[in-house]
């Protein structure tokens, strides 16, 4: 980015200095998946938002809150049903683990992004 001078006020030369716009985080699978279902089917509010400029602060909030969600629900899910454990026995482990994540994404799918 090129530095340009210009002269203000008093005429001393001050370099123009405009921060750059913050890139938003990227979308991720939850965000996309929001993006995915408003545009099939909800596309009144797809476009509701599109033509408001507000649909990637909505997509981004609700991707932030699936994935806080998501971390809770595991936590619970955890204390709840505890996992074997991982040295005796990594198989039962990762199954346990795997079973507990697909629920909790079962529920933050129905809660956040399909509704």
């Amino acid at each position: 980015m090129p530095l340009s001078i210009s002269t203000r006020n008093n005429n001393s030369p001050l370099p123009d200095s405009a921060l750059p716009k913050p890139t938003p985080e990227p979308l991720t699978k939850y965000g996309f998946m929001r993006l995915s279902f408003l545009k099939e089917h909800r596309p009144v509010l797809y476009n509701q938002l599109l033509l408001a400029e507000q649909l990637n602060s909505h997509l981004h909030e609700t991707q932030q809150a699936a994935n806080e969600r998501m971390d809770t629900l595991m936590a619970q899910l955890s204390k709840r049903d505890p996992p074997p454990d991982k040295a005796m026995d990594n198989l039962a482990w990762a199954a346990h683990m795997n079973a507990l994540k697909h629920s909790a994404e079962e529920i933050v799918l129905n809660e956040l992004i399909y509704d």
